[in-house]
């Protein structure tokens, strides 16, 4: 009895013919997590202010709800171009 060697295109699932659906990103999950980022920076920022904490918690807040707010609108640009599956 022989045994059969296998090989890439055995074991890689995108070598089926074909058959596999396109893959789809996650940009609904970037949108809420990016979402929260946003919110709770914000949040932080206010209590760094309110408590009067060092002005570098303030800055490290304020760099991170920046960088939130442009990921969300690079997330919903790239919902807007995303063609919808049939």
């Amino acid at each position: 009895m022989t045994r059969k060697h296998l090989t890439r295109a055995d074991l890689d699932p995108s070598t089926a013919g074909g058959h596999l659906p396109p893959a789809r990103s996650a940009l609904t999950l970037r949108l809420v997590l990016a979402s929260l980022g946003l919110v709770s920076s914000l949040v932080g920022l206010a209590l760094v202010l309110i408590l009067g904490l060092p002005w570098g918690f303030a800055l490290l807040f304020a760099l991170i709800a920046l960088t939130a707010i442009v990921d969300l609108f690079v997330v919903t640009r790239r919902k807007r171009e995303e063609r919808p599956l049939v």
